[in-house]
């Protein structure tokens, strides 16, 4: 290169300046610093499974600065985590604000789930365009860190659908090219604030027309309202269905039903680790309401080299040491020994987290949940 040709560079550091002078405001970053791409937080989700499969190579949960779809069939608990979800970001100093479209939640649900009211705005959805509009006023009112819940998508009315009649067809489509304007709206203020708006969905049978019409159905049985772009803005998409092999819910020892068992998938990742996926229950019949965190840990690695099997009785192998328990008193060890405890949260970390980085083993133990596999009728809270 000549000298002439040289002396003609310009530093990209004032070329980034030249830029955000032109547009009035922050939008050129070297990627190497400060940037609003970068996910500088994660909300713990309340199962650390979860949340050790949703980031490549890290314990994550559900990222600031972006847009998470948590979808699932009807009593899978979507409310539920996004209970917890909320009770976690507000332990960060982060204020919650919940758009409800159903008039369904109960303040001592929310108490139970570990919410603090003080710090938590409710808002009753009237409209898919009031939700928006709120969300975009909220983020340009205040520099605090947000996190936006939306129950649901599936249930919020556009203005047309509440002032129109009951057909139907007099508002195809309008709620999708509303959600299409305001995502392309959106999308960069809550990045630049590190806000997270969380979108609860509902999976709806996939009912697909024409001759390939039962292959696509046998492929993707589910849709979620919202349209395609809906699909494309979010970063995080996650599904929640029951357990096939078996009852989905959870009784307890008298018969009363008191939860659900959960089938977790990552429909989409944008931090490498679609398709993946775990198990958990979820409480919501007795005082103690969410995500059974640690009686899932047990699933989560009872099939590692460090654990062995004798008969009724597992061993855990860690360097040297050695720790022998029945699955029944799992939740009771795991809770009340902390070097136990401790033991095992490095064991998920080794084979659910850095297995995976390292593609060590079959992609089925990373991709596929067999039912008859993830879970024990030995499991209690005791």
């Amino acid at each position: 290169m000549s000298k002439k040709a040289k002396a003609g560079r310009v530093a990209m550091h004032d070329l980034i300046k030249m830029i955000n002078k032109k547009a009035g405001r922050n939008v050129a970053h070297d990627l190497n610093g400060d940037n609003p791409t970068e996910v500088k937080e994660w909300i713990p989700t309340g199962s650390l499974w979860l949340d050790s499969i949703i980031c490549k190579g890290k314990k994550a949960g559900i990222p600031t600065g972006k847009i998470t779809e948590i979808a699932g069939l009807e009593s899978t608990g979507k409310s539920y985590m996004a209970a917890q979800i909320a009770a976690n970001a507000q332990k960060t100093g982060k204020l919650v604000v919940y758009f409800d479209s159903e008039s369904a939640i109960d303040p001592s649900f929310l108490e139970q789930a570990g919410c603090d009211l003080d710090s938590l705005m409710y808002i009753q959805a009237s409209s898919v365009e009031f939700v928006l509009e709120t969300i975009e006023d909220l983020l340009g009112a205040t520099e605090q860190k947000l996190v936006f819940i939306w129950d649901s998508l599936a249930f919020t009315p556009a203005v047309s659908d509440v002032e129109g009649d009951f057909n139907p067809q007099s508002s195809v489509a309008t709620k999708a090219r509303i959600l299409a304007k305001a995502m392309s709206k959106l999308v960069i203020p809550i990045a630049d604030k590190q806000a997270a708006l969380i979108v609860l969905n509902q999976l709806k049978t996939n009912i697909p027309r024409g001759p390939m019409a039962r292959q696509i159905a046998m492929v993707e049985p589910y849709i979620t309202p919202g349209g395609k772009a809906m699909h494309y803005s979010y970063s995080l998409r996650i599904w929640l269905t029951g357990r096939k092999s078996k009852s989905a819910a959870v009784y307890d020892d008298k018969g009363f039903k008191i939860g659900s068992e959960v089938k977790v998938k990552l429909k989409k990742s944008r931090f490498g680790t679609e398709g993946r996926t775990c198990a958990f229950r979820i409480l919501w019949g007795t005082a103690e309401v969410g995500v059974q965190d640690e009686e899932s840990w047990f699933d989560a690695v009872k099939n590692a080299p460090q654990m062995t099997v004798s008969g009724s009785w597992y061993t855990l192998t860690m360097g040297d040491y050695v720790k022998k328990f029945q699955p029944s008193k799992w939740t009771k060890l795991v809770k009340e020994d902390q070097e136990f405890r401790q033991k095992v949260i490095e064991l998920i970390d080794i084979q659910i987290i850095q297995k995976f980085v390292k593609r060590e083993g079959s992609a089925a133990n990373f991709y596929d949940i067999d039912d008859k596999q993830a879970g024990t009728k030995e499991l209690t809270n005791a």
